[in-house]
């Protein structure tokens, strides 16, 4: 076993079980208490030798032999994975992963996020920026690392394997995220997501347009081909530059202070059965409603005043933050 933390868990179960083994042998063989027994192997093991051995019997003397020979090898086993972790460093890097794997047991309603390449590490990176609770899986221990630095809670392993997604929370998370490079491992580790979360939204990364196909199949509700979007970004810029442009200063964090966001509304909302003239966004919050998402998908744009907001609404508006913070406390959003 290569890593020292395994070994050494390994090494100090097996060093337990086997010391048990030998209390118990020389309980029944030399007819010893259970406090003499437990004194015999530990001088036995740790060598430090006694004069009891010539009084022993033959069936106990290849009993100590088994119980010196065995326990040094145990030990040293064992002790050398602590030597080995602690010329490595290992010691606060285990440290470490187990604080991690405290907070990612209580971390729930969070982003799962597989592969912290380029693409993860921008999509991070903004979700950090709103506050949005984030488990970052890699198999590269360099972009582990990276993750780590930045702070997000970050889990080493391979996203195509249902344990490593468990240990990552995906029956508690809200969505999956998944950017790696290669289009099997997305459509498998879509497939094995939505199978061990069938409520989770999940978010794909695909290379190629017969990929997608795939994706949608294997359980992705979204699926985000990059190649496609910098291609229709390009085609924008030239033939609507202004439009792009307003959208890139209310998209963008701090270009400048109107944002484009969306509310959702719940049921304890006052907002429920107020129409849009009611609510009259515009003059009371500074706010242009853009867009009503209804809980079947159903788009409104630019809905007029007679619409009526229901609970499960998305409300897409427009405005300087201080404003929508204003418009989400006066309903409760």
């Amino acid at each position: 076993m290569k890593d020292p933390l395994v070994r050494v868990k390994y090494g100090l179960v097996l060093l337990a079980a086997f010391l048990l083994v030998a209390v118990v042998g020389y309980h029944f063989l030399g007819d010893r208490d259970w406090l003499d027994a437990l004194y015999m192997v530990v001088i036995t093991i740790s060598t430090v030798g006694y004069t009891e051995q010539s009084d022993l019997p033959p069936l106990e003397k290849v009993f100590t032999i088994v119980v010196i020979a065995t326990g040094i090898t145990l030990a040293a086993y064992t002790f050398g994975g602590l030597i080995q972790m602690a010329t490595e460093g290992e010691i606060q890097r285990a440290l470490g992963v187990m604080r991690q794997e405290r907070e990612m047991e209580r971390v729930k309603n969070h982003v799962v996020l597989c592969g912290f390449g380029r693409m993860g590490q921008m999509v991070a990176e903004q979700l950090q920026q709103h506050k949005v609770p984030l488990v970052v899986v890699d198999h590269d221990k360099e972009r582990v690392a990276e993750a780590q630095s930045c702070g997000f809670l970050c889990l080493l392993g391979n996203a195509i394997e249902e344990e490593v997604l468990k240990r990552a929370g995906i029956q508690r998370a809200h969505t999956l995220v998944t950017a790696l490079p290669g289009d099997a491992e997305n459509v498998f580790i879509t497939l094995t997501a939505r199978n061990l979360n069938p409520k989770l939204r999940i978010i794909a990364r695909g290379e190629y347009f017969t990929t997608r196909n795939k994706l949608i199949q294997a359980g992705a509700d979204r699926v985000i081909l990059p190649a496609a979007i910098g291609a229709q970004q390009i085609a924008h810029i030239i033939i609507r530059p202004s439009t792009v442009e307003l959208l890139e200063l209310v998209t963008t964090p701090g270009m400048v202070d109107y944002h484009l966001d969306e509310c959702q509304v719940p049921e304890t909302s006052s907002l429920v059965g107020k129409t849009v003239h009611d609510v009259d966004a515009r003059r009371r919050f500074g706010l242009l409603v853009v867009a009503v998402k209804r809980a079947d998908g159903r788009m409104h744009f630019n809905p007029g005043p007679e619409l009526q907001f229901q609970a499960g609404d998305t409300i897409i508006v427009m405005g300087k933050q201080s404003d929508l913070n204003r418009f989400r406390q006066a309903f409760g959003l």
